[in-house]
């Protein structure tokens, strides 16, 4: 009897465990059996990749926010993700020692379609990268002469027979930069105690003399006035653009200007800036006679590596000559290279040029250099 019950209690469990199976139920909980099956694997890996999914898509979204890249480049280059980590093998941990940190990432890769570009120079802790850009008027509105001021002082001038460059030089030297520098009554003072003094025949003495002694005053001057002879008056009022096509041709019909053929035309095709034929202006008239070896054409596209010389935009000039005396053989200290370098630092501020290059070094932008033995390089 013992023996029978057993048997059934037996019995009984077996079914009601196989009832619970096929019903789903267990001691814990709900099982769904389909993520044993080939497709109920599914569910599981389509929730990995929808999040990945969301996870490369937000990206998107902050890349959004940012600035479009250039046309050139969006269609060139790969979607915003990072770009894949190099395949590595693991060698596994070290004998005897712990296993190595995983490597950083990669840095991000920038794309760019212009070559690196060296610095022209370097000076201190920071490097200096000259850009060339089309240089303005060096006479803007602002620093001409008003048309009734110059016109009173023609007259003036005239009046006491003295030059009107003269006398501007004086009022220039002395401080006055404005459209109209000097009232009609000081221009008249100005130009009686020139005229009085001389200044005609011997123009040195005279702004010595209106500078009470000062010699430094005295060069200034007589370097404004002849600046003011060399662009003339009417290019004072109406600014040095508008004047560049009358001094090209004073420059190309003045037997005291020496110019190789090349430099010519580049003149004749308006290739060479306003601020360079002032400068040969000036240099003919403070010493009577220039001769230019090297405008644009002729000369060597770079300065050094990778810097574009000043020739090349028409701003620059080289000198072999002045007063009829060759640059080659005669830059000792005092001598007719070291006056025209002076000449040219009094140019007016406006007209200051960036490099003055010879053998002689006299500061502000002039220094030498070994290879300019036989010419003054001029650049603005």
């Amino acid at each position: 009897m013992f023996v029978f019950l057993a048997a059934l209690g037996a019995f009984l469990a077996v079914s009601y465990s196989a009832s619970a199976n096929d019903t789903g139920l267990s001691g814990s909980g709900l099982v769904d059996l389909s993520v044993l099956t080939d497709t109920g694997a599914a569910p599981t890996e389509a929730a990995t990749t929808d999040a990945g999914t969301t996870s490369e898509a937000e990206p998107t979204t902050t890349e959004e926010a940012l600035p479009p890249a250039p046309p050139e480049t969006t269609t060139a280059e790969a979607p915003v993700e990072d770009p894949p980590p190099a395949t590595v093998t693991d060698p596994g941990p070290p004998v005897g020692g712990s296993a190595p940190p995983p490597p950083a990432p990669a840095p991000p890769v920038l794309h760019t379609k212009h070559k690196t570009r060296l610095p022209e120079t370097s000076e201190g802790a920071h490097p200096i990268v000259w850009i060339h850009v089309r240089l303005p008027d060096p006479t803007p509105p602002a620093r001409r002469l008003d048309a009734g001021f110059a016109r009173r002082l023609r007259t003036i001038s005239r009046a006491a027979g003295v030059r009107w460059s003269l006398v501007l030089a004086v009022v220039r030297a002395r401080g006055g930069d404005s459209r109209v520098p000097a009232s009609a009554a000081e221009l008249r003072r100005i130009a009686h105690r020139l005229a009085s003094l001389g200044a005609l025949r011997n123009p040195w003495s005279a702004m010595v003399a209106m500078g009470q002694g000062r010699r430094d005053f005295a060069n200034q001057a007589l370097a404004l006035a002849r600046y003011d002879r060399s662009v003339g008056l009417r290019a004072l009022v109406l600014g040095l653009d508008w004047a560049k096509p009358l001094l090209e041709r004073r420059i190309l019909t003045d037997g005291h200007i020496d110019i190789y053929p090349g430099g010519r035309v580049d003149i004749a095709l308006h290739r060479v800036d306003v601020r360079v034929l002032v400068l040969v202006r000036y240099l003919r008239v403070t010493f009577k006679q220039v001769t230019v070896s090297s405008l644009f054409s002729g000369h060597r596209y770079y300065a050094r590596p990778d810097v574009v010389s000043a020739h090349m935009y028409g701003l620059a000039a080289d000198i072999a000559r002045v007063a009829n005396t060759p640059i080659d053989g005669h830059q000792q200290p005092g001598g007719i290279t070291e006056r025209a370098v002076k000449s040219i630092l009094r140019l007016p501020s406006e007209l200051q040029p960036q490099q003055v290059i010879s053998l002689l070094g006299l500061g502000g932008p002039s220094f030498p250099l070994a290879d300019h033995y036989d010419h003054i390089h001029v650049g603005f």
